[in-house]
């Protein structure tokens, strides 16, 4: 099995400013020197995290999504992140998983952060999505999912976990705390990228991104609170040999999310 490359691009956000937002993000992709297979962008990485939806919603034809499309062909990688996205008159905050070929899958945020009104603005996802690269099988999730080991629980048998979020510096204990706990508990790496900086309700973000192994090593180096974009390989034997040594999840409880 290849060895899988990825890009996780800690960044501050323009509030609710599409178009800078794209044009920043543009910048620090092109700046990408190294072969990478994935390309991991923030949370609501167009607009921060707004809870205006009717202002800033766009379908699937819109220009995110075509930006995405463009910006995977351009890099031959996959890009992921989330956005605000209109679909069946309901709002959701919806992670892309764009392949190169302009193929792509959606994920909607299925935990809404109801302490910051996000359940009265959004309509919650109901389905996991698993995806594959090189081989690897990976679960894209958003931030407050993060919280929720059932819904993070790797019956899917996947080898990569990734957060997107915006979270507050005010809570990166638990962050950091929790990425580790998901890695550990589900025997796969875990990638958690999330934003830098003020937002436009003064909330202050302190980044903390971090990829982390299946032991619960962080095996990145991301700065906190400094604009960074990492390049990690992750190795798919080292993953496959703890799992046959140290085989916690055969033992794990079974159970059906309702």
């Amino acid at each position: 099995m290849e060895s899988l490359t990825i890009t996780l691009i800690q960044s501050d956000l323009s509030w609710e400013n599409p178009k800078e937002n794209l044009e920043m993000f543009s910048k620090k992709i092109s700046a990408i020197t190294e072969k990478t297979d994935l390309i991991l962008l923030p949370e609501m990485f167009t607009t921060g995290f707004s809870m205006a939806p009717e202002k800033f919603a766009e379908d699937l034809n819109g220009p995110t999504v075509q930006w995405m499309k463009e910006k995977a062909r351009e890099k031959n990688c996959v890009i992921t992140g989330s956005f605000v996205c209109l679909e069946n008159d309901n709002f959701y905050n919806r992670l892309i998983w764009m392949n190169p070929d302009g193929a792509y899958s959606v994920y909607d945020k299925r935990h809404l952060f109801s302490m910051g009104d996000e359940n009265h603005h959004y309509a919650a996802g109901h389905e996991k999505i698993i995806e594959e690269i090189n081989g690897w099988k990976i679960c894209p999730l958003i931030c407050y999912d993060l919280r929720f080991p059932v819904w993070s629980r790797n019956t899917e048998g996947f080898d990569l976990l990734i957060y997107i979020a915006n979270w507050p510096e005010r809570r990166s204990h638990p962050w950091k705390t929790l990425l580790l706990a998901r890695a550990i508990e589900n025997q796969c790496y875990v990638a958690g990228l999330n934003r830098i900086g003020k937002d436009g309700n003064q909330i202050y973000h302190s980044g903390d991104s971090a990829v982390i192994n299946f032991k619960g090593e962080i095996i990145s180096d991301i700065p906190s609170k400094e604009e960074s974009t990492k390049t990690i390989t992750l190795n798919y034997e080292e993953l496959v040999e703890f799992r046959k040594v140290f085989p916690v999840l055969k033992d794990a409880d079974r159970f059906e999310i309702k």
